[in-house]
């Protein structure tokens, strides 16, 4: 077990998406290359001055690269004090080195936050020559040793949780998703799978009523309903394992027709409203719409504080189908939270539409969802 973890941890590439630069990059440096350069100047009995202020220097623009070069840049950092601890053991002269330098406490956090696994290792060999080499060549004491150790590596603790954290909201997020493909797959299956079924059954009574040439209309059913009955095995079998045991549906799924149902059972007060065009929906549309209200119902009555009503209004067009939901809960009150929301999003731009969700302009919480009438 340990040996399989050691092995996933070598192996776990860098995190992704690490910001280049920021305005506050910018602004530490601003900061700290005036610094260094003045205490380079000004400060007394400095040991190499000219050395000290150019490794200063050096030091505060690596900052730069922290997220997208951690390795390359603790490796040359670290590196660079571990040799010149080396020298001031070697030459038995004060430490080389500016007050400000205490910047690099930010390396070993970039290095486990945005690393991979093998730079995090190795860069940590790095970071731990430096502190053993520098508290050899500049004792300070056990007790200021043990503090400057434990000072040194926090941030890279601090960057390892930060790591872990993300990681696994990226993951719930990833999870959100396949459920909710999942949800669409299954739907599209059931919508296709009774439409099949239907072309199945009309061929086979059009083997039996065929009255006119029999035999080009029996070769012809007969394709038909080879073909319909091989399409639907097929779509059956591929999509039998996003099912996770459960029965198939025997009924199609809800659609815009279906929107008065969810009033019922519920606390609050549910107004439906259709207007419009929305005869010709896609199925899949339609049972996204349902979703989504459903969805959106269910935050209004779990988050939406003081509320005692919720509209719900549709309203077709040529070519697309708007869906606006709004409840009447306090102003600032939480609306749809958690993970909802990533996962009517997500079937929104499955379907080649948009979906937004916020405040109301006056109170409450409004759900917005633009869906074009076939699915793309």
């Amino acid at each position: 077990m340990l040996r399989n973890a050691v092995r996933s941890f070598w192996a776990e590439p860098r995190a992704p998406e690490a910001p280049r630069r920021v305005w506050r990059d910018w602004v530490l440096v601003g900061l700290l290359l005036p610094t260094a350069v003045l205490e380079g100047i000004f400060r007394d009995h400095l040991v190499w001055r000219p050395v000290a202020i150019l490794l200063g220097v050096a030091v505060v623009l690596a900052l730069l690269w922290r997220r997208t070069a951690a390795f390359a840049v603790v490796a040359g950092v670290f590196g660079t004090l571990i040799l010149l601890n080396v020298v001031t053991l070697l030459s038995d002269k004060e430490s080389v080195g500016l007050y400000m330098m205490i910047c690099v406490i930010l390396l070993p956090y970039s290095l486990f936050r945005w690393g991979s696994g093998r730079e995090i290792a190795i860069g940590l060999v790095f970071v731990l020559g430096a502190l053993a080499l520098g508290l050899a060549a500049d004792p300070t004491g056990l007790v200021d040793s043990i503090f400057g150790s434990m000072f040194l590596l926090f941030p890279a603790t601090v960057g390892a949780a930060v790591r872990y954290r993300t990681s696994s909201r990226v993951r719930e997020l990833d999870q959100v998703r396949l459920r909710e493909r999942e949800q669409l797959a299954r739907e599209l299956h059931d919508t296709v799978a009774h439409h099949v079924s239907a072309i199945l059954i009309r061929a086979q009574a059009g083997r039996i009523v065929a009255a006119s040439d029999p035999a080009a209309a029996m070769d012809a059913l007969s394709i038909i309903e080879t073909e319909a009955s091989r399409t639907l095995a097929e779509m059956r079998v591929m999509v039998a394992g996003l099912r996770q045991d459960e029965a198939a549906a025997m009924a199609p799924q809800p659609g815009v027709a279906d929107l008065e149902q969810l009033a019922r059972g519920s606390r609050l007060h549910v107004d439906v409203e259709l207007s419009g065009d929305l005869d010709d929906l896609g199925p899949s549309v339609g049972a996204a719409l349902y979703r989504i209200a459903q969805e959106s119902i269910t935050n209004a009555v779990r988050h939406a504080r003081a509320a005692t009503r919720v509209d719900v209004r549709v309203a077709g067009s040529v070519d697309q189908v708007r869906l606006t939901i709004q409840d009447d809960g306090e102003a600032g009150s939480a609306g749809p939270v958690g993970y909802g929301l990533v996962g009517m999003t997500e079937r929104a731009a499955l379907l080649g539409g948009s979906f937004e969700a916020g405040p109301g302009p006056d109170r409450g919480w409004t759900v917005e969802a633009v869906l074009p009438k076939a699915a793309r």
